[in-house]
């Protein structure tokens, strides 16, 4: 199985356009050692020719272009993408839908809440059925129940409910609904096993046999502190109100993940405003000494059989 990484930040990517906090005015400058990031998306495969995408974020056009490996040439009009697996509604993992309307009907695996809200508040899949259409595939996750994607032989996926926020516009945003937010259970022919999970909220039971017996944990690292956009002044919420685990602090995704020693530990969905990005700061220093890495774009986490 491989996994490649096409994007690693949350939200805007980094640097943010119209951001000049620390992070983003130092790496446009070169006063900070971080590394531009796009929009969180991985992708998957058994063979090394057939994919499955998971989320299509704003930057998938540049992410595409950045790993020739999606587009194996064997047409005129030809991918690698043999379907979408959708993890929630949100925009920036969903506008890339738009950017892949010139094709054959897109295959897309979410659950019923997603769908709705992809029809209703944010009418991705009514706009695209004037082009391409989008054959909806639905996931279930009560109880969760593994699917493979056709094309993509060799892979088996297993959705978990998380705690986390469904879209502003989604009717769910106060009232969250098991599957407004997902993560996925990777698994290939030979065992290996990776826990994908870029929106994780909270920690529950149910996640305990996810987090500890999996080979790799690629998991939320979207905020350093609960407060990190409080104190910047950019945003009167903290991380855990918009469904993000903060890395610091009792609870914490640090914390969480030290308890489980088995798997690799992989951050991803990093906000351009985390001091994580900033490769010489003490909070980087902090995350190496417990174990954790940080995902970049064009990471490639490789099991063979």
């Amino acid at each position: 199985m491989q996994l490649l990484v096409l994007g690693s930040a949350a939200g805007g990517g980094f640097p943010q356009w119209n951001c000049n906090c620390r992070n983003c005015a130092g790496v446009r400058d070169g006063s900070v050692r971080a590394t531009p990031r796009t929009q969180s998306s991985i992708a998957v495969s058994a063979n090394g020719t057939d994919w499955v995408l998971f989320n299509a974020s704003p930057d998938i056009l540049t992410q595409f272009k950045a790993n020739r490996a999606l587009q194996p040439g064997r047409a005129l009009r030809d991918t690698g993408i043999a379907g979408i697996v959708l993890i929630d509604a949100q925009i920036d993992h969903t506008t890339g839908l738009f950017m892949l309307r010139e094709g054959k009907p897109l295959d897309v695996w979410c659950t019923p809440q997603v769908r709705e809200d992809l029809t209703t508040g944010n009418p991705i899949f009514n706009v695209l059925s004037h082009f391409c259409t989008v054959r909806w595939q639905p996931v279930q996750t009560t109880p969760p129940s593994p699917f493979i994607v056709s094309g993509a032989a060799g892979l088996r996926f297993t959705p978990v409910p998380l705690s986390s926020k469904a879209p502003p516009y989604s009717p769910h945003r106060e009232d969250p609904h098991p599957g407004d937010n997902i993560g996925v259970l990777i698994e290939d022919e030979s065992g290996h096993r990776i826990f994908y999970a870029p929106g994780f909220g909270a920690m529950a039971p149910h996640l305990e046999p996810f987090l500890a017996d999996a080979d790799c944990v690629l998991i939320d690292g979207t905020f350093w502190t609960d407060d990190e956009m409080i104190k910047l002044g950019i945003a009167p919420k903290t991380s855990r109100s918009i469904g993000h685990l903060p890395q610091s602090g009792p609870g914490g995704m640090i914390e969480l993940l030290t308890r489980f020693p088995k798997p690799r530990k992989v951050l991803i969905h990093i906000n351009n405003t985390n001091p994580i990005l900033d490769e010489d700061s003490p909070e980087r220093a902090e995350l190496t000494r417990a174990g954790i890495e940080v995902s970049y774009d064009g990471m490639l986490i490789d099991y063979q059989p």
